[in-house]
């Protein structure tokens, strides 16, 4: 019986082990990473590859296993399929969402080195004979998974926050914030490929997801929809009709949009599909536009085209139309086609010409018009600058007509969404002459000027200009004195600028705090998170510290980590470890005003940064003697 018993034993480990084997075969079989978590990636990959001495010796064990080797080697295979998984979404997973998720994806490698070192624990290497070397290897690896605390890498940091920017702008104004463009370098979703790629990805994701995270989707679902704007695609929402945040995403059909119906180069489903000369098919508009610009390969393929006919798909159109009445869908109205581009191209220059006109009507309309199109589309906002129009509108920032400003600024932050635009207008020293719109000009003007600022500030040099330019105390008179959408302008463009240490100062010097923490306090204006995110920039600065250190702060602070919304509480959460971090006194001022009971909550039910936010809190309050360690244990 003991024998059966041995064997049975040794049959459980032998399994157990070529599953484990198998497991690291696979990972070590994935390719390349994501940049974003590709470091991280390849060392778990390494770690568990440590594991395999051990699993070879244990394979081939034919000696008494005691229960606890097979308990441990459970635990393992739990801890090596969560690992698995983990790598196969950094291998294949969508690329927004391991950015914006960054902070959950540190959480999500701490987790797997934790269920690991805990199923090494208390492993009977001696018992069953394993050798001296192995057992050496595998007690270092346990110690460095000890100590393998992951932080966000500050790359990974920096595109976090440049993708919480961009969703923090209105939906109106997003078209306005070139940060995107720089997102869509960097990662990169630039191409045709990687923006059909990541849409595949996100449809797993909300798969996945069955409606949970609506919020955490939808976010993920926005930022795909302004990649492809960046990319020229006409129409870029996902959703036909996005829902709210709160709701569930069931009613998203557009997500579930056969792969087949949507036209290669906008993403979007087709209204009337052709096939070319390569035999893919395309949206009729769309590849008209294609062979309209003098290309004469296929966008797909890369192939030359023989001929430029487009030969209708009716049975790919009418399998449309069969899923669009199955699924209650109805496909968006076809857009007005855009002008030619000759004519195009000769109305701008009648445009630009007429910018320097001895009538101020003519110049009036002309800037007017330069307006409008330069917000239509990327191609309008090329041919203004190509055609020589950025030096005369940058001129006519300081012609004494008040609307001719606000059309010339406004054009001008328009232009400016592009990124060799950008720095065509930076190179006509506008910056001087916005500031001077910021300070003296219309409501609007003002606001625009604050949003310029923002874009211009994009370009590194540009932050530390607009500071010696003396462009913060405008911003900060437009947070004070403005309306909800100067507040919103000044306050995006502050952040901006604050990144820089040199502006931190002339913030704080200039007054930032107090409207800052005024808007704090004025709940109709529904800009805690801007306002917070501004703040904690302000309190890596000292003096920025020694100011919001005041006891009124601090229970502030509190009461949204009491009462505010989930964003809310991890910005609070935030901006009062920052605070602590270098002043004990803070964290003892926290806790008068009950911040235990709320940072406690945070930790269990709190965004996925804010649990983290708040676990630090509590590790510091602990480090201090303020709360028993063990208090951290129960929140975790």
């Amino acid at each position: 019986m003991d024998e059966e018993n041995v064997l049975s034993n040794a049959r459980v480990v032998r399994d157990l082990a070529e599953d484990l084997i198998g497991i690291i075969e696979s990972a070590n079989s994935m390719g390349e990473f994501r940049g974003t978590q590709r470091k991280e990636s390849q060392t778990l990959v390494r770690r568990l590859r440590h594991c395999l001495p051990l699993l070879e010796e244990l394979r081939d064990l034919d000696a008494h296993i005691p229960e606890i080797c097979i308990s441990c080697l459970h635990r393992l295979k739990r801890s090596f399929v969560l690992a698995k998984k983990l790598l196969k979404t950094c291998q294949a997973g969508s690329k927004i969402y391991l950015v914006l998720e960054a902070e959950a994806m540190v959480t999500r490698f701490n987790t797997v080195y934790d269920k690991l070192n805990h199923a090494m624990d208390g492993f009977p290497y001696k018992e069953i004979g394993i050798s001296e070397e192995v057992k050496e290897q595998l007690e270092l690896m346990c110690m460095q998974l000890q100590r393998a605390k992951q932080r966000i890498d500050g790359q990974d940091m920096e595109l976090t926050m440049d993708m919480r920017e961009v969703l923090s702008f209105d939906n109106d104004r997003i078209t306005e914030c070139e940060c995107i463009e720089k997102l869509a370098n960097r990662l990169p979703l630039n191409t045709l490929e990687d923006l059909r790629i990541e849409t595949v990805a996100i449809r797993k994701l909300v798969k996945e997801r069955r409606g949970q995270n609506a919020e955490g989707t939808q976010k993920i679902i926005d930022l795909l929809d302004k990649f492809k704007r960046f990319a020229g695609i006409e129409q870029v929402n996902v959703l036909d009709d996005p829902v709210p945040c709160n709701r569930s995403l069931r009613k998203c059909t557009s997500i579930a949009i056969p792969f087949e119906f949507l036209c290669p180069i906008t993403l979007e489903i087709m209204r009337d599909p052709v096939i070319v000369a390569t035999g893919q098919t395309y949206e009729r508009a769309s590849i008209q536009q294609w062979l309209d610009s003098d290309r004469r390969n296929c966008p797909k393929t890369g192939l030359p085209l023989t001929h430029n006919t487009l030969v209708p798909n009716v049975v790919l159109h009418n399998m449309i139309l069969q899923w669009c009445e199955n699924n209650n869908y109805q496909i968006p109205k076809k857009p007005l086609p855009p002008p030619p581009k000759k004519a195009q191209a000769e109305k701008v220059i009648t445009l630009i010409q007429n910018l320097s006109s001895s009538q101020l009507q003519v110049q009036r309309k002309a800037i007017t018009k330069i307006r409008m199109i330069s917000r239509e589309s990327p191609e309008n906002r090329v041919l203004v600058a190509e055609k020589g129009g950025i030096p005369p509108i940058v001129q006519l920032l300081s012609y004494p007509d008040s609307k001719i400003q606000e059309h010339a600024v406004t054009t001008l932050l328009n232009l400016s969404i592009d990124e060799k635009i950008k720095k065509q207008v930076s190179e006509e020293a506008p910056i001087p002459a916005i500031i001077e719109i910021l300070q003296h000009g219309t409501i609007g003007a003002k606001e625009n000027s604050a949003a310029a600022l923002f874009s211009l500030s994009m370009l590194d040099e540009n932050k530390a200009l607009i500071g010696s330019s003396n462009g913060i105390p405008p911003l900060i008179s437009l947070l004070a004195e403005g309306t909800i959408r100067g507040k919103k302008d000044a306050a995006t463009a502050l952040f901006n600028l604050t990144i820089s240490q040199s502006n931190k100062a002339k913030a704080i010097e200039a007054g930032a705090i107090k409207p800052l923490i005024k808007i704090l306090e004025n709940k109709g204006l529904d800009m805690v998170d801007e306002a917070l995110s501004v703040l904690l920039l302000l309190a890596e600065h000292p003096d920025g510290r020694k100011e919001l250190g005041q006891l009124s702060f601090i229970e502030t602070l509190v009461k949204l980590m009491r009462d505010g919304t989930p964003k809310n509480k991890e910005c609070a959460a935030a901006v009062l470890l920052k605070l602590c971090a270098t002043n004990n006194n803070n964290l003892v001022v926290a806790l008068q005003y009950g911040v235990y009971e709320h940072v406690s909550e945070i930790s269990q039910n709190g965004t996925k940064r804010g649990k983290k936010k708040a676990v630090e809190i509590l590790q510091l309050m602990s480090k201090t003697g303020q709360i028993p360690s063990y208090n951290i244990n129960n929140v975790r």
